[in-house]
């Protein structure tokens, strides 16, 4: 049940973060192209000019941004089942545990039982 509820969460997570990256590009692309008429009609034309070289050198970072939040939710997928398969394996550690420290507390006991022995 928890794997159908986070496959759907994750459906909607990256439906979300899809649409926000799509979002920033397009803010992006609009303020280069204000950026554009500004220059074209301002006095401080050298200034304006620097400013779309580096909105648009920021555009690959926002595709890459973009990328990292899609592929989040099955990152988070994978580790969330990665945690439920090491949860479902405590009982069975604990088990081992159980045994090794059987296993010392025996070895204890016939050392000491060998050590007694040897001096009588």
């Amino acid at each position: 049940m928890a794997a159908s509820m986070a496959s759907g969460g994750g459906r909607r997570e990256n439906t979300t973060k899809v649409a926000v990256a799509e979002q920033i590009s397009q803010v992006v692309q609009s303020t280069s192209n204000l950026l554009h008429l500004m220059q074209q009609s301002s006095p401080s034309h050298t200034q304006l000019m620097k400013l779309p070289k580096n909105l648009l050198t920021k555009t690959p970072a926002i595709r890459n941004t973009k990328q990292v939040l899609e592929q989040m939710p099955k990152v988070i997928s994978s580790l969330d089942a990665h945690i439920e398969n090491g949860m479902q394996s405590v009982p069975h550690l604990k088990t081992v545990a159980q045994l090794l420290t059987n296993m010392e507390s025996n070895q204890l006991s016939s050392l000491s039982q060998v050590g007694v022995s040897r001096e009588d």
